[in-house]
């Protein structure tokens, strides 16, 4: 796993080694075993290391072809490595190094940008071919790894996080308020835009390719499927066996590793089954690590323990309280842009806590997306019932009422309503995004300030990813939906920031392209049944996993913020989001954010999720832009 980062200049200068240089010390953190640079005209490519296969001085990047043709650097594993070097060989290639960066290398002189399709693991590269004088950059299919870029009439600078864009001076920084809105809607920010303008993100599964005149083309080289059942699983038994004969061929290719390498372990059915089927792999105890607060009345550590015992583990435990707003600063400084996800502090904590043991860990992410394991996609078919009346009814009985709501002064009990009314007569693709929101349509109207929302009326933000299929099933729509914007653009963010913050690598088997292929075209009627979700996963793994941990409701790594906020952490609110710095930004009108802070210190209502959005938005404004 490393940081990557460069500059490609348009008018066939030497880039200078120092900016390289510059933008790979704000990036060490996610590389700290090795460094290498290449700059020649036009380009300039650095890379930091964290090294994990091959942990050779041979390896050490940047790498490069026979004839020194075409440069890569590279951010990532590719678990089937092993077997793309032989069959490059096999066709006269010859390679130096036993890594698997310089595989990709050869691929690309191979097949060119089809080199993609052979890839199966996390990644994000930039490539620069000499003699084509061209630039190629992508990014895997889920979006596990990160890519920024920012493209100036002279050049394009790129890596793997804002902060080493802004090392190039020649950078303006200035926020973008559309991103920001969707932020405040979203708890991220969506792709391809960032919170700063003129940088953007590739989004995953995606490629870009930029040449010497400056013209860049970003084009899709994968999409989840939606919609395609297989014959052969519409098999209950058939449809177990396969999910249990992927997952255990993804957990295996993940455990390939020169370094220490243990297990994140949730107390849940995903990272359960991972270290289930990691302890049948390995001849030592797996090493495994939770965490849980002291004060959450759903900590999971009782059913992590459980598990840990069945498979005589080498266990660590964290336990965690309000200490953990400590780092609070240092992560709003990683994650680069406003990022609202609050489990984003355990995730930093506990991964830190691991990599004192282990350089790699597997984890559970990526079963939810695949399995329908949210409890919102129940609450989400249960609004469905509403759509067997025809919608010219169902906009006659709610539709005005919405708009008469709407137009009345915001209030708690009237704006749910409206909501309620505005859900009845929308469709799924509407619903959903409404029913995910953290601030809502309303709260914008009432809380954005005329300055902000005039800026608004004139700034639109392109981001989120489009559905191929608008005519699937409900709940094959809700988890392709999430596959493409939820899961690449907050989770993937979130597990890769706080990790790679503490220079450990995460592996995620559920996330494995081909596994998810498979999950895709199991029938949704065997992974949801109303509000029981995972059904045909949980009877896949029920002789791995302890009978409590297959039947515990779901549950979150959620923070307790609501009695923090109230207890704690009052004087932060008043402090941060209260005084005359943040209310000179002009961007909320100060009398909603006193009510959201008043009514909720006083228990009148739950307004924790806006608050912590608020408060991490206020952070990031004083740490990038004043």
């Amino acid at each position: 796993m490393c940081g990557i980062a460069g500059k490609f200049s348009f008018r066939g200068d030497v880039v200078d080694r120092s900016l390289i240089s510059a933008m790979c010390q704000t990036i060490v953190h996610r590389g700290p075993d090795a460094a290498g640079i290449h700059v020649g005209p036009c380009i300039g490519l650095g890379q930091s290391r964290l090294s994990i296969i091959d942990l050779s001085e041979a390896a050490t990047p940047p790498l490069t072809n026979e004839d020194e043709s075409i440069w890569l650097v590279f951010n990532g594993e590719i678990y089937n490595f092993a077997s793309l070097r032989s069959d490059l060989e096999r066709r006269g290639h010859t390679l130096r190094t036993h890594s698997d960066t310089e595989v990709i290398l050869h691929l690309y002189e191979e097949y060119g940008t089809s080199c993609l399709d052979h890839l199966r693991g996390m990644f994000a590269f930039a490539l620069w071919d000499s003699r084509r004088r061209r630039l190629f950059a992508a990014r895997d299919r889920i979006g596990k790894k990160p890519f920024f870029y920012a493209r100036t009439p002279s050049a394009l600078t790129f890596g793997s996080s804002i902060s080493a864009l802004l090392a190039d001076p020649t950078l303006e920084i200035a926020p973008n308020l559309a991103a920001i809105d969707q932020y405040l809607r979203r708890q991220y920010v969506p792709s391809p835009v960032t919170a700063f303008e003129g940088i953007n993100k590739l989004p995953a599964a995606h490629y870009l390719i930029c040449d010497v005149d400056g013209q860049l083309e970003v084009s899709r080289y994968w999409r989840p499927l939606v919609g395609e059942i297989r014959t052969d699983l519409v098999n209950r038994e058939e449809a177990k066996r396969e999910i249990l004969t992927a997952l255990k061929d993804a957990v295996r290719s993940r455990m390939v590793s020169d370094v220490p390498l243990g297990a994140m372990l949730s107390g849940g059915i995903d990272s359960g089954t991972v270290v289930a089927l990691m302890s049948m792999e390995s001849s030592e105890p797996v090493k495994t690590f939770s965490a849980g607060f002291a004060d959450d009345p759903d900590n999971e550590l009782s059913f992590a323990r459980s598990v840990a015992k069945r498979y005589g583990t080498d266990h660590h435990e964290f336990i965690l309280d309000t200490s953990v707003l400590d780092v609070l600063p240092l992560l709003v400084r990683h994650y680069g842009e406003p990022f609202a996800d609050s489990s984003a502090l355990p995730t930093y904590l506990i991964t830190r806590m691991a990599r004192q043991h282990v350089t790699v860990a597997l984890t559970g992410d990526g079963g939810d997306e695949s399995f329908s394991g949210y409890d919102r996609y129940g609450a989400l078919l249960r609004w469905q019932v509403l759509d067997r009346i025809p919608l010219p009814i169902r906009t006659a009985l709610f539709g005005m009422s919405a708009r008469l709501l709407g137009s009345l002064p915001h209030r708690n009990w009237l704006s749910r309503l409206a909501r309620g009314c505005q859900m009845a007569t929308a469709s799924l693709a509407t619903r959903y995004p409404m029913y995910l929101s953290v601030f809502k349509d309303d709260e914008c109207k009432a809380g954005y300030s005329r300055k902000f929302q005039a800026l608004l009326a004139c700034n639109t933000v392109n981001h989120g990813g489009s559905l191929s299929t608008p005519q699937a099933l409900p709940a094959d729509w809700m988890m392709h939906h999430d596959q493409l914007n939820y899961l690449p653009d907050c989770l993937m963010v979130k597990t890769d920031v706080a990790s790679m913050a503490n220079s450990l690598e995460l592996r995620s088997p559920f996330l494995d392209h081909k596994f998810i292929e498979l999950a895709a075209r199991i029938p949704s009627t065997f992974k949801r049944q109303g509000m029981r979700g995972k059904i045909i996963l949980k009877e896949a793994v029920q002789e791995l996993l302890p009978h409590e941990v297959l039947n515990k409701p779901k549950t979150g790594f959620g923070v307790p913020l609501a009695g923090w906020f109230r207890s704690q952490l009052r004087g932060m609110l008043h402090e941060t989001l209260l005084d005359d710095r943040t209310m000179r930004r002009g961007l909320f009108t100060p009398t909603f954010i006193r009510r959201l802070v008043d009514e909720h210190v006083a228990g009148r209502r739950d307004w924790s999720n806006r608050l912590w959005a608020l408060l991490v938005l206020e952070l990031w404004f004083r740490e990038f832009i004043d």
